[in-house]
């Protein structure tokens, strides 16, 4: 497991931009280059902090913006175990980072508004969100079923007892 500092605790004067950027796959680059060693990327998501829209790496003495195309993390796997509302689903990170999808750890999903494809995210830590990438989002709408959810039928997908809708149904058919 990684270890994460308590960046939420931190509150460090600003210092300026450095050239990082997350890409929509989770791969690092500094000043256009990757970053290829996984230990450095992992050392660096831990210091991770998200303020508003923007992202930063804090220590207890600084704080460096950083630009992220859409998701710090990617969800590249998918587990489950079980059937129905108490099956459990878990994601495994870019980063290695494993946890289960429940109220603490939920789903959003985003329509692009032109091609109205969705961008599933999972809540990794914090209010640090990961990509669910695309294998693994087909994977996860194959658990799902219709129920009534706030007085309506969604389609949506159980875990831990939580209930995670996606599409409302009269959009199914």
């Amino acid at each position: 497991m990684q270890t994460v500092a308590p960046v939420e605790s931190w509150d460090p004067k600003f210092c300026g931009n450095l050239d990082i950027q997350i890409k929509k796959d989770g791969s690092w680059f500094h000043e256009g280059s990757k970053i290829t060693r996984l230990n450095l990327v992992k050392l660096f998501s831990s210091i991770l902090k998200k303020e508003g829209e923007n992202y930063f790496l804090v220590t207890p003495v600084e704080k460096i913006g950083i630009k992220v195309d859409f998701a710090p993390f990617v969800a590249t796997s998918i587990n489950f175990l079980g059937h129905g509302r108490t099956q459990k689903i878990s994601f495994i990170t870019n980063i290695g980072e494993k946890f289960d999808l429940n109220y603490e750890h939920p789903l959003r999903i985003v329509y692009n508004p032109t091609t109205s494809e969705p961008h599933p995210y999972v809540v990794v830590r914090r209010n640090l969100e990961a990509l669910i990438d695309r294998k693994s989002f087909y994977r996860f709408i194959d658990l799902g079923s219709i129920e009534n959810y706030k007085g309506q039928e969604w389609f949506g997908v159980w875990s831990n007892n939580c209930y995670f809708p996606v599409i409302q149904n009269k959009y199914l058919r």
